[in-house]
């Protein structure tokens, strides 16, 4: 006795084999409309000790203040600083980063 029957699992299943071609894979096409970089490394890192500088200047402006008493924003003071000293931090990381990288290429042989 069969609890299943006559039933035949392929039929009409999504799984069946056709004959039908295959899609072709290729790479993908390059576009034509890719052009260089308009600023270069250089630029692209003094602008980032800048923007560490403007928070750097902020985070002086605003305890100045408080020490001042022209404003009772202590938590912003200290927000500031922190986020002065987490953007100088992470400068000073890429910095070491780049130097390494740097070390390690002029140890390559050509």
């Amino acid at each position: 006795m069969n609890p299943i029957g006559s039933i035949n699992v392929l039929q009409g299943s999504p799984l069946q084999r056709t004959d039908a071609p295959l899609p072709k894979i290729g790479l993908p096409q390059a576009t034509p409309n890719i052009s260089a970089p308009s600023e270069g490394f250089g630029t692209m890192l003094d602008g980032l000790v800048g923007t560490v500088e403007s928070k750097q200047a902020a985070a002086q402006a605003a305890t100045r203040r408080v020490l001042l008493g022209d404003s009772d924003q202590l938590h912003q003071s200290v927000i500031a600083m922190q986020e002065a000293s987490v953007a100088f931090t992470m400068m000073v990381e890429v910095r070491n980063k780049l130097v390494e990288s740097y070390q390690e290429l002029m140890r390559m042989q050509v």
